[in-house]
């Protein structure tokens, strides 16, 4: 029984102690001219979707919430929220080119389909992020009319 309580007391010590490390949870201002909205071909239904079940990692709109302050669940958030942004940034969707938006708005439909976004642990903890078959229908027909725009917008190449 000692120790048993003696491993709780030193987790309690730890849990406090790790409080200390605070990662930084930025959302850095949003220049609109830049979003994918404004760069992109996008209904309100889209739009919809997008804010409801893929801001919080892949924009400069996340919501943290409180859980993002405790340690050590705020250094994972961090993490895959900064992780997300690298990996695809709708706040700066302009600083793609065409090549790279194309790419990403492949990967968007395929990523949704596979059931890979949104993730299953930020599905346990968000639940209203869940996408339907009629969100990844609805997402996933605009991800390919928009890459056709993007592409038919390049020139061609002449050989």
């Amino acid at each position: 029984m000692k120790i048993l309580k003696r491993t709780v007391i030193d987790l309690i010590v730890l849990l406090v102690a790790i409080q200390v490390v605070r990662p930084e949870k930025t959302n850095p201002a949003v220049d609109n001219t830049k979003t994918i909205e404004a760069n992109t071909h996008m209904s309100p239904e889209v739009a919809s979707i997008f804010e409801r079940s893929c801001y919080d990692c892949h924009s400069f709109k996340t919501t943290w919430p409180w859980y993002s302050q405790v340690a050590p669940v705020s250094w994972y958030l961090v993490y895959d929220v900064n992780k997300g942004r690298r990996d695809l940034s709708l706040s700066e969707w302009s600083k793609y080119d065409a090549r790279r938006s194309a790419r990403k708005l492949q990967e968007i439909c395929e990523q949704i389909e596979k059931g890979e976004m949104p993730t299953k642990p930020y599905l346990l903890l968000h639940p209203t992020a869940k996408l339907s078959d009629s969100d990844k229908k609805v997402l996933c027909d605009w991800a390919k009319q928009e890459r056709e725009r993007v592409l038919a917008s390049q020139p061609k190449s002449s050989s």
